[in-house]
């Protein structure tokens, strides 16, 4: 342990920390665009017009059937090939690895958000349902005004739940050369040959956050069942 020399982080912390606001930027966005996308996902899958139903299901079961690694890896080499075939350009149509990134993780993590906005929705008795009709609401205006704000107040616990999961699989972007905080780290590591220092100062990073943010999960979920 003497050969350790942890000051490689304090030398290169600007370059960790732009790291890191990558992987926390990558996740809030994520996050907002795959709940929105979920959401809609989710109210597709309880619509009674059954051809948008079944889209909307094979959608969710397909992107939960295989790894989101294989997901990336198509959308990054795979899209810019159908693209070209589209379009009939020369070339493929490169969408570049930060793109790539921000797409496909709103696509992959829509299908989890979707299921758990559809079991947020269905938790809503059907008597405010019924009682929002009987005060002359639309379909939507039901939706909008009285379902999804306690769908998505019971569900953000697990929402943030998955959130946090969410920021742990953003570490995959790394694959593509992206600077992320893992990203940064394996290239100081490889390049000032710190691999242990790095490795462990990453593994502390994301176990205080991800601890943390966990606890705060458990408080608001204790709020929330004394509400309800």
């Amino acid at each position: 342990m003497g050969e350790l020399d942890f000051d490689v982080i304090a030398r290169t912390w600007p370059y960790l920390l732009g790291g890191l606001q990558y992987t926390l930027q990558l996740t809030v966005v994520a996050a907002i665009g795959g709940t929105i996308f979920g959401t809609l996902l989710a109210m597709a899958r309880l619509s009674h017009f059954k051809p948008l139903a079944m889209f909307a299901s094979g959608y969710v079961n397909l992107m939960r059937s295989i790894p989101l690694l294989l997901v990336i890896f198509w959308f990054y080499f795979l899209v810019p090939v159908v693209l070209q075939a589209i379009t009939g350009s020369e070339r493929p149509i490169q969408l570049g690895a930060d793109r790539s990134a921000y797409i496909t993780f709103i696509m992959f993590e829509a299908a989890y958000f979707c299921e758990i906005m559809r079991a947020g929705i269905q938790s809503i008795s059907k008597g405010q349902v019924n009682a929002a009709y009987a005060l002359g609401l639309t379909y939507r205006q039901s939706m909008q005004l009285v379902i999804l704000p306690q769908a998505f107040r019971n569900m953000l616990p697990i929402l943030l739940t998955q959130t946090i999961v969410l920021f742990q699989d953003v570490s995959l972007v790394s694959l593509l050369n992206v600077t992320d905080f893992v990203g940064a780290s394996v290239k100081i590591a490889q390049r000032d040959s710190r691999v242990v220092e790095m490795y462990l100062f990453v593994a502390i990073i994301y176990f205080a956050l991800c601890f943390t943010l966990s606890t705060l999960v458990k408080h608001l979920q204790k709020r929330i069942a004394i509400i309800r």
